[in-house]
């Protein structure tokens, strides 16, 4: 393109103060350096875009077309400057938020209520959509906010660490294995195990205790309601393997025995990621920072 900005200025500056030397004034430059510039657009263009009638500069055909675009692209540039400024220090805003899991949008209420008591004038967007994916979601960039069980390791994303929880094999209290207190790899080998994850890459339990033993169990059903799960393992058709604070109503009721997985135990850490900036929005971060105070579900 043989036309920039700063000559769209220049003809426009030309024309409203009506001589070189006054629109050299207005655009902060010597009148020399001006009238290079002018003339480097004339002959980028190959033809004049003024006729210096004296002191005065009287458009040709030419320099109208171009005084017309200047109205229109450098007020549209100053609107565009205007709006991203509003939007860089305005305090409102959207916080589009997802969670790889959908049990986890159970204790979100407490710090969404803390969290709009602070910023009122932000509007929290679960994306219920982005629940599977909420890394994809964030490059692709239609959510601001990823809470998720692993630090996503990318260029593009920051992160920072939550909390953690412990996730536990839970049965009906019929089942063969509810007096055992730790189950290992070789124990699931014969059982029917309840998943929530798809595909099994996302499942802590298959890459962590599994993968690692070699084991595969007897048979693996994947159930993505965590209620339709509790109920499945309930009714004694399996064992799931849940976060201990999503389960446990169940367990001070008595209707499911939660069984540690490994004697170490089968533990998660989770962590909010958000789109890299060198600023990144106030409202995420005072959100990111209430996540962490708020600590691990159930505490």
């Amino acid at each position: 393109m043989n036309l920039d900005v700063r000559h769209l200025r220049l003809v426009a500056a030309v024309v409203d103060t009506g001589s070189v030397t006054a629109a050299a004034k207005v655009l902060h430059l010597s009148q020399p350096a001006l009238s290079h510039q002018l003339r480097d657009v004339e002959e980028r263009l190959g033809t004049e875009l003024f006729h210096r009638q004296g002191r005065r500069m009287v458009l040709t055909d030419a320099g109208r077309r171009v005084l017309d675009a200047a109205r229109k692209v450098v007020s549209e540039l100053e609107s565009v400057e205007a709006d991203v400024a509003r939007l860089a220090n305005a305090s409102g805003g959207v916080l589009r938020l997802a969670t790889e899991c959908y049990t986890a949008y159970h204790w979100l209420p407490g710090v969404l209520r803390r969290f709009s008591s602070r910023h009122p004038e932000v509007e929290v967007r679960i994306a219920l959509e982005a629940t599977r994916r909420p890394v994809e979601a964030l490059l692709a960039g239609s959510l601001d906010l990823g809470i998720v069980s692993e630090p996503a390791r990318h260029r593009r994303l920051a992160h920072a660490p939550l909390f953690e929880d412990e996730l536990v094999a839970v049965v009906a209290p019929s089942h063969p294995l509810a007096g055992r207190s730790v189950l290992h790899a070789a124990d699931f080998a014969r059982e029917h195990v309840l998943l929530y994850s798809i595909p099994l890459t996302q499942s802590t339990l298959v890459q962590q205790v599994l993968v690692p033993a070699g084991v595969t169990p007897a048979r693996v059903s994947h159930v993505e309601l965590t209620e339709a799960l509790i109920e499945l393992t309930k009714a004694g058709l399996g064992v799931a393997v849940l976060a201990r604070w999503a389960v446990a109503p169940e367990l001070a009721r008595g209707t499911l025995v939660a069984i540690r997985v490994t004697r170490r135990g089968l533990r998660r850490h989770w962590h909010a990621v958000w789109p890299r900036a060198v600023r990144p929005a106030p409202h995420v971060t005072s959100f990111v920072e209430l996540l962490a105070r708020a600590g691990p579900p159930g505490r």
